[in-house]
């Protein structure tokens, strides 16, 4: 997030897109939805289900899943035509405009309402110029931009859009996308991608490498970036990736085309998963490692604000559960490494050495202070918001961005739309929040949700059991008969493994980023007959 938490009440105003903010991220959810009805904050939403903030929207735009980047370009549209852009913030922070201008030109409100199943293109012009008036409006996303083959486009069209209201660098303005589980931050701080070490330094570059051989006391480090996870399973199944060590993850449930996955993992030599539940992947590992949960351990986590905060240990863990930085650092003693944390503190005392946006940061402080990175240095207050005065690269580039079909369109064998996405009671594949027996009886079992006019071509009703398929698999499942789906698209919640989604996802991948495009493939749906 370029933003944080706090400034929500100061935004005038909020599009969210692709996030269904109130279930997977209440606690925003509700404040943004306390500012909208309290204070009559204007809102608009854009999103292919009629989710809980849809209800208060000044403008809510049910798209077809995938056509984000045609409905960003549409309300850019309006704004550059119509001259509602903030020319100043735009001439003096930004390049490129000439560019990204003649590329909207034929993103008309019709032209965008026919690619995005919209009936009334006037409500694009409408909201545009709504946008123009919030100063500031706030934009929020999530996995509903992000986890297509168009990922990173999608993204960079957010930005677009607010560096041409002049929304970034400003409080309660910014680009926000909100993190799916409460380190994620923390892990890309980390280096916790294949492409970069902590801080996002990369690993291509002699210095890089050097500053890290010497932190870590190896000579071997590569200048080559690793591979991503959907990656390593196409890679296992050709046969030259040989071992997996998995910390805290579910692939089998989280992964798309499931089988792929399940035959990438049983093709692998050796299998090490680390975790604090038996999962579906840990069991078809060699080896299992039991790791402390997150009341059992102390540290630190980094949240979707860039904030660093303290987590304590609160009880002891049970069994032979471990922390994972001892468990890691067992193994790497064996493997002929030096390591000698003895706490989390000395660890964090190395992090603060090596990755300069959180140099400033001690555990005192993080006790006493709201810390968010950049914080370089002991004296530094750490950054409320992003870019204030300018860009880490100088200018802000406004990018030409097309859109473009998602990986896989609907045609007479697989004619429906499936979306997938979290409900509010499950949490990512299910380990933790199944095991609450509160929230397993909640929402015991995976369903999926059909639009009534499609329910009634079927022939299918409420809590009936179809088949549902996709070029990936098949499997049979409740149906939840609902308004909040459109016609023609079905949304199936991932959290179950009896009713996995990702059995029939695709996993074509964004060329840049290699994010696979959970959020649409097409399928067909049938009816069970007892």
């Amino acid at each position: 997030m370029t933003n944080s938490i706090r400034e929500i009440p100061t935004s005038s105003g909020f599009l969210v897109i692709g996030s269904n903010t109130t279930e997977n991220h209440p606690v925003i959810g509700s404040m943004i939805k306390k500012e909208v009805l309290n204070n009559k904050k204007k809102l608009i939403v854009v999103d292919p289900r009629n989710i809980e903030l849809s209800k208060y929207a000044d403008y809510y735009f049910a798209i077809n899943p995938g056509t984000n980047i045609a409905i960003l370009n549409g309300f850019m549209h309006v704004i550059v035509k119509e001259g509602l852009y903030d020319n100043e913030y735009v001439e003096k922070r930004c390049e490129g405009f000439a560019d990204l201008a003649k590329s909207l030109e034929k993103y008309t409100p019709d032209y965008v309402a026919k690619i995005c199943g919209l009936n009334n293109p006037d409500d694009i012009v409408a909201a545009a110029h709504l946008m123009a008036t919030l100063k500031p409006m706030a934009l929020y996303y999530s996995m509903g931009i992000t986890q297509f083959v168009s990922g990173v486009n999608g993204v960079k069209s957010t930005a677009n859009l607010q560096m041409l209201l002049g929304n970034v660098g400003v409080a309660g303005g910014g680009v926000n996308p909100l993190r799916g589980q409460n380190n994620v931050q923390g892990a890309c701080d980390m280096g916790g991608l294949p492409n970069v070490y902590p801080a996002y330094q990369p690993v291509t570059t002699e210095e890089s490498k050097s500053k890290f051989e010497m932190a870590w006391g190896t000579s071997n480090l590569s200048l080559k970036p690793g591979l991503t996870l959907m990656e390593m399973f196409n890679h296992a199944l050709a046969g030259d990736f040989k071992a997996l060590w998995i910390m805290g993850e579910n692939p089998v449930i989280s992964d798309p085309n499931q089988q792929h996955v399940i035959d990438a993992l049983k093709a692998l030599e050796f299998v090490v998963v680390q975790d604090i539940f038996l999962t579906e992947t840990a069991e078809l590992a060699h080896v299992v490692l039991p790791a402390c949960a997150f009341l059992e351990k102390s540290g630190t986590v980094s949240n979707t604000e860039r904030r660093v905060q303290m987590m304590n240990k609160v009880v002891s863990p049970p069994g032979q559960a471990k922390d994972d930085w001892w468990i890691i650092t067992e193994v790497a003693k064996r493997m002929g490494v030096n390591w000698n944390y003895k706490k989390p503190k000395d660890i964090f005392a190395e992090i603060r050495k090596v990755t300069p946006s959180y140099a400033g940061m001690t555990y005192e402080r993080i006790r006493k202070e709201l810390l968010q990175w950049p914080c370089p240095t002991e004296d530094h207050p750490g950054t409320q918001f992003l870019h204030r005065d300018r860009f880490s690269r100088g200018l802000g580039v406004l990018t030409p961005i097309e859109y473009t079909s998602p990986a896989e369109e609907t045609d007479a064998e697989y004619p429906l739309i499936m979306t997938t996405g979290r409900l509010l009671d499950h949490f990512h594949t299910g380990t933790m929040s199944r095991n609450s027996k509160v929230l397993n009886e909640n929402v015991p079992e995976g369903y999926v949700e059909l639009n009534p006019n499609d329910a009634q071509n079927y022939n299918i009703k409420d809590g009936e059991t179809i088949s549902i398929s996709s070029r990936r698999g098949s499997l049979r499942v409740k149906t939840k008969v609902t308004e909040k789906t459109k016609p023609n698209v079905v949304f199936f919640p991932w959290h179950f493994f009896e009713a996995a989604a990702n059995k029939l996802t695709n996993d074509a991948l964004d060329p840049l980023c290699k994010i696979p495009e959970y959020k649409v493939c097409s399928c067909r749906i049938e009816k069970v007959y007892p």
